[in-house]
């Protein structure tokens, strides 16, 4: 069997070696491929590598396992992205404990999108379960991908509703790619298979386990321009994702709730420590350069003779990017009343849609 720098990097994944260890190998032994013939008193030789570790990857290497692990991957029909390969997250690539395999179910990933996180408790409120719909549905309407954990709560409302509204989704696991979690989730990830995108970095057949989550959510951050946090308590797998993206360099937004309660708590803490509150959509458009650049990018309608004058000065300034109703009334010199006016001819002439709060956005 002809043995490949890529194949070692999966086999050594599946087998349960870290991306420390792997990375620590690789350093030691460049051509990867390399460590399935080496003897054992060279690997031994391996620095920063434990004892353990090292027995363990010498007592799998044999043909059978890697020709089984391969078999598995083709019969599950899975898209396992490497370290190695070009089509490698870019947004990965430099984070803290990067990822060294990938494994993918769904649709074809695509890294440079624009996209935003949106995770949080998985007992969610009235409340939280209203603001997921409400910004997951402005997102995606923007087209913006939108990405989480496929837990329950706060995770399963925001990739429903990017499916619903006919957005793109990404979920990253906690357990392996073949392994649903929670049960519950099992029409949702039945649905994104078919429709979206699935993650992981964890072997196949990998169980949920607790420590996966917390490690898992840096590729969740990892992947998105900013992460919103809906609602969390304030020890919550959440607020480990919100702090990734900090050291990241990313944009958190955290929504305000009642001081009163155990699911604000921790969205209140965030604030309280620097966090942008989310009251509206403009808050993330203002902050992320890359989607406000977006917006306002080919946003044009070719012909105005459909329109009156007044409907012409509101197009017209719409086409810098979504504005306020009040920036609109500054823009054009027309009064507010007629803006509001003006700005519901235009919704249903199907040239504006209003993304919350009184921003508009041309269709």
């Amino acid at each position: 069997m002809d043995i490949t720098n890529r194949d070692i990097i999966i086999w050594l994944n599946n087998i349960g070696i870290s991306n420390s260890n792997i990375q620590k190998i690789s350093l030691y032994f460049p051509e990867l491929k390399d460590i399935w013939e080496v003897g054992r008193k060279e690997f031994f030789a391996i620095e920063g590598v434990s004892e353990d570790i090292k027995e363990k990857v010498l007592a799998n290497r044999n043909n059978q396992n890697i020709k089984r692990l391969f078999e598995k991957i083709q019969e599950q029909n899975l898209n396992v992205i490497t370290i190695y390969d070009e089509n490698y997250p870019n947004r990965l690539r430099y984070i803290y404990d990067s990822p060294r395999v990938l494994y993918l179910k769904g649709q074809t990933f695509v890294d440079e999108e624009l996209s935003i996180a949106i995770v949080g408790s998985r007992k969610s409120t009235s409340y939280g379960k209203w603001a997921c719909e409400k910004f997951t549905r402005e997102l995606v309407n923007m087209g913006v991908t939108i990405i989480s954990g496929l837990a329950a709560g706060i995770d399963a409302i925001a990739h429903k509703m990017a499916l619903e509204n006919g957005g793109k989704t990404i979920g990253v696991l906690g357990s392996g790619i073949d392994v649903i979690y929670p049960k519950r989730n099992l029409s949702l990830y039945k649905e994104m298979e078919e429709k979206a995108t699935i993650i992981s970095e964890f072997p196949i057949g990998m169980p949920p386990l607790a420590h996966n989550f917390p490690q898992r959510n840096r590729i969740i951050s990892g992947l998105s321009l900013g992460v919103i946090v809906i609602e969390a308590q304030e020890k919550s797998g959440s607020l480990i994702t919100a702090h990734h993206a900090i050291e990241q360099g990313k944009d958190v937004f955290a929504l305000p709730g009642n001081i009163n309660s155990i699911f604000s708590s921790g969205t209140n803490k965030l604030i309280r420590d620097g966090a942008r509150p989310l009251l509206e959509i403009e808050d993330i458009i203002e902050e992320i350069h890359e989607l406000k650049g977006s917006l306002s990018v080919n946003k044009k309608i070719e012909d105005y003779s459909d329109f009156s004058d007044s409907e012409v000065k509101i197009l017209r300034a719409l086409e810098e990017g979504p504005l306020h109703a009040d920036t609109i009334v500054y823009k054009t010199g027309l009064d507010i009343s007629n803006v509001i006016s003006i700005l519901t001819i235009l919704e249903l002439k199907g040239a504006v849609q209003e993304l919350s709060g009184r921003t508009f956005a041309l269709n």
